[in-house]
């Protein structure tokens, strides 16, 4: 078994990971963020394959809440500045090994959980720091389709990406 067929749960950070880390706020100072619709696909999709999603963000805005409820994200800890005890409650509550997790993470409080899983990914414009402890550096940066690389990973070493994607062709698929 290869590492990344091991996985079966990531947690995927939220700035800097599925936005490209802008915030952009209204006249009325509501934050606005803005999601890769390819991101979405993918954490729908990886559910399906028996690959458990989680986010785990220090930031909390009703648009991330948004986005998670559209997403289906059932396990979704928003506003989080101990990411390490958030992912150990996590994994706990899953019945999850730490090595059975991935994280995807592009900052330093995101040390707190990448040293501790069976494997860690970071955007291609990730802090140096991070990169220096991720186990896999992706092609993607920011916002830019980084959960979809990581799924794609993760289900070709499961199965061809054509019988993964499957399901997402589907009508259904998009309730």
């Amino acid at each position: 078994m290869d590492q990344f067929s091991a996985i079966k749960l990531v947690v995927f950070d939220v700035d800097g990971v599925l936005t490209d880390g802008r915030l952009l706020y209204t006249s009325e100072g509501e934050t606005i963020k803005s999601f890769n619709v390819k991101d979405g696909v993918a954490m729908k999709l990886l559910p399906k394959w028996g690959v458990k999603v989680a986010v785990i963000t220090a930031k909390d805005s009703l648009p991330l809440r948004k986005r998670m409820q559209d997403l289906n994200v059932e396990h979704f800890y928003p506003g989080c500045h101990n990411k390490a005890e958030a992912f150990a409650d996590l994994t706990s509550n899953l019945g999850i090994a730490r090595e059975d997790a991935a994280y995807v993470g592009d900052d330093v409080i995101d040390l707190q959980v990448m040293p501790h899983v069976g494997l860690s990914f970071c955007p291609e414009d990730a802090h140096v720091l991070v990169k220096r402890h991720c186990s896999f550096a992706l092609t993607k940066g920011a916002g830019q389709g980084v959960a979809r690389e990581v799924a794609d990973l993760l289900l070709a070493s499961r199965m061809t990406l054509e019988e993964a994607y499957e399901l997402a062709q589907k009508p259904e698929f998009e309730k």
